[in-house]
């Protein structure tokens, strides 16, 4: 079986100076990032923000030596909404996606209304939401460590929005019990349509998504996910569809540093998607497939509030196959301006086993990406 990290010395090479060159050239401001937070009681707060941003993909070069490297500038993601609170027990959240480059027109992300006359230990939402699975899921999109989540994530979360209802909180503070830490159980239970983003649900069944995290200590968090839901078959004469999903998680934080890894497993009975995490449109595949994944990512932020990333990750697309797995290492850099600007760089390297894109081929393609982006929240 081929495992493959067989390093590319000489693009490594020049990859760190162009990593080190752009952070010598960086200035040196001490800040830390901010998060984006609700309107005050009885009123309404505009909340947003923007990504700009280049990618490369070095994509080789074909049979005659002519290159095939490809590269533009994009918006990554571009969402302005409007969150407040209404008094005594109720808070709303409405935000749309405007960047063209996910499905060519503006379309509404999120839309829901919470309860909370019991918080933080019991909750109640809904409307359009985030579903309650996968701890890089349920990192915002603003917040996310690497400009792109693990694709495992992408693809074993989709439809990664749904219409439903959720309940959720925490154990709150515990220290009555002689318990130094707060919200040592964290939970979400929703149940959805199961059909994705804006879509009507096209039978009886309904999706069930939970995630339950346990904080025993400060710093140190455990959790996992399970996602259960029947759709309409794709198949002719065929029973309804099943979709299987669940994960694992840790987290660790000590001080400056942060250790983040998850592993999902999912199983499609019937039919399946591939793609559509964060707004993009999957596309289905008839069939049967279990599918695996896993990503491990540490950062450390240093006093000149520039955080040096790395991500490693795996995806099998279908595990009943052998050697037929994608690798991707991530070597990421990030710099806090302020509280509302942050600049990320990515260099994904990209190693594929002997049999991911069919029997007898070489394996390993040229694939690997650079990505530069610049975020502003407000």
């Amino acid at each position: 079986m081929n495992y493959i990290y067989i390093y590319k010395i000489e693009k490594m090479k020049n990859i760190a100076i162009i990593l080190f060159s752009l952070v010598m050239f960086l200035p040196m401001v001490m800040q830390a990032q901010g998060c984006m937070s609700g309107g005050d009681e009885g009123g309404s707060n505009v909340k947003g923000y923007i990504q700009p941003q280049f990618d490369y993909h070095f994509n080789g070069d074909d049979a005659s030596g002519n290159s095939l490297d490809e590269n533009s500038f994009k918006f990554n993601r571009a969402r302005i909404g409007v969150v407040g609170e209404i008094p005594y027990d109720f808070s709303y959240y409405v935000f749309i996606e405007t960047s063209a480059f996910k499905t060519g027109n503006p379309f509404l992300l999120d839309a829901f209304i919470t309860y909370k006359r019991w918080e933080p230990y019991v909750k109640f939402s809904a409307g359009s939401f985030k579903v309650p699975f996968s701890l890089e899921l349920n990192t915002a999109c603003h917040k996310l460590h690497t400009i792109n989540r693990s694709r495992v994530v992408s693809e074993l979360s989709a439809p990664d929005r749904e219409t439903g209802a959720m309940l959720f909180g925490s154990t709150g503070d515990l220290s009555f019990l002689g318990l130094k830490n707060k919200d040592i159980i964290k939970y979400n239970f929703a149940l959805v349509n199961g059909t994705g983003l804006g879509v009507l649900d096209n039978n009886t069944s309904k999706d069930f998504v939970g995630r339950i995290v346990f904080s025993p200590v400060a710093g140190i968090s455990v959790g996992g996910s399970y996602r259960y839901g029947k759709q309409p078959t794709q198949v002719a004469d065929a029973d309804e569809d099943k979709r299987i999903r669940y994960s694992g998680e840790l987290e660790v934080k000590k001080g400056n540093f942060l250790l983040q890894s998850e592993y999902i497993y999912g199983e499609d009975v019937g039919s399946y998607t591939i793609g559509g995490g964060c707004g993009g449109a999957p596309e289905i595949v008839e069939g049967s497939v279990e599918r695996e994944g896993w990503f491990a990512q540490a950062m450390y932020m240093t006093k000149w509030n520039i955080q040096p990333v790395y991500k490693v990750e795996m995806f099998s697309q279908d595990i009943s196959v052998d050697d037929n797995a994608q690798y991707v290492q991530t070597f990421g850099i990030n710099y806090f301006f302020n509280d509302w600007t942050r600049l990320q760089i990515n260099y994904m390297y990209k190693a594929e086993q002997d049999n991911y894109i069919g029997a007898g081929t070489l394996g390993e393609i040229d694939n690997d990406i650079l990505q530069v982006q610049l975020q502003v929240v407000f």
